[in-house]
This record gives structure tokens, sequence and C-alpha cells, in this order.
């Protein structure tokens, strides 16, 4: 067996945390207060309490304001100056850094930061799910696809050439279908994101 195949696979995770919050009159969804503490830092802490031990945040609108008012020790800090184009362009720039760790990640476990209902164990289920880099598997609320979504290496390439604008890997993932196992996470979080001023209300 090689150093590689017996070495343990590196399961990353991946925070999209660049929005602007344009229907939150422009308030970045990274530094909206969540227990007290920015919202980008408990998605790291998720990310962390899941097991991921390398973590890269993509970062767009008011980067250097984050930078300086999360505390995010560790984390591989990925600027995006295209995050105004949507999803897309921070998933792109998410994969090329994890691409680039001198750690060799296998697989992407790819969280948002607007989404603080799903806590650590719905992540870890979705972790648990990593058989190899050719594995896709993705967190399912009442048979519906949402986050986190687990890429391996594998599938990174062609995920990149198909994110674009907001759509994130949706298109590579409807291609994909028969490929994904699905991880029911109903029981354990709820998948709302933080969109409008009415959604602040979920956080604390």
């Amino acid at each position: 067996m090689t150093a590689t195949e017996d070495r343990t696979p590196v399961v990353a995770g991946l925070l999209l945390a660049a929005g602007g919050g344009r229907r939150l009159g422009g308030r970045p969804k990274a530094l909206l207060t969540h227990r007290g503490r920015p919202l980008v830092e408990h998605a790291v802490g998720v990310l962390r309490g899941a097991g991921c031990e390398v973590v890269h945040v993509v970062l767009g609108a008011a980067a250097d304001a984050v930078r300086e008012r999360a505390d995010l020790p560790g984390c591989v800090l990925v600027d995006n100056p295209e995050w105004a184009e949507g999803m897309g362009s921070s998933l792109r720039a998410g994969l090329a850094s994890l691409a680039a760790d001198p750690h060799g990640v296998d697989a992407a476990l790819v969280l948002l930061v607007d989404q603080p209902g799903i806590g650590v164990e719905a992540v870890s289920r979705v972790r648990a799910a990593y058989g190899s880099r050719d594995s896709l598997a993705a967190a399912s609320y009442d048979g519906e696809r949402g986050h986190p979504v687990l890429f391996g290496a594998g599938h990174w390439a062609g995920i990149e050439e198909k994110a674009v604008g907001d759509r994130g890997a949706r298109d590579y993932l409807a291609a994909h279908r028969d490929a994904i196992t699905p991880v029911d996470c109903s029981d354990v979080a709820e998948p709302y994101d933080i969109d409008t001023e009415a959604d602040l209300a979920h956080l604390e």
C-alpha cells in the first residue's frame, strides 16, 4: 500500500461567506451577529465541530472588515473579488484554493454562512458519507436536496466548469443525480436562509 493510500482522507470544510446581503440593506452576511459573534465564526465552529481540521473560508463583501472583526484562527481565507457575480464564483475560488492546499484535500464539505439552522450533527452526517475522491453526497430535508454538500476531489473540475452565476453546483449535481448519496438531516437541522429582514428573527 502506498503512503497516499495509507493516509487518512482529508475532508476539508469549505465555507461560502462572500455574500453582500443585498436584500438586507447591504449588510454582509458573514458579519451578522449570531450568539454574540459574527455569523462566519459560528459557521466555522460548526465545520470544526463536525471534524473538519482544514477549513477554507471564501470572503467577498467587506472582506477586510471580516478579517478584522471575526476570529478565524487556522482558517485559510480566500478572497473572491468576483463575489458579486454570485455563488458560482465563490465556489470556484474555494475549490481552487482547496486544490492548492498542502494537506492534499480529498473532498470538500460545502456549507453556506447564512444557514445557522444547520449544525454540527447534520454536517457530521454528510461528512461521514465520504467514501472516496469520487464521492458525492448532500443533506436532504423532507426529500429535498440541501446543504451541506460533499464533493470528492474527482468532481471538482466538472463543478468549476458549470459553477456560474448564482447556481453554484446545481447544474452539475442535476447531471449527476444518480451518483449523489442523500443524507437525511430533517430531524437535526433546519435549512432556512438569512436572506431578508424577516429572516433575521432566526439569529440569536
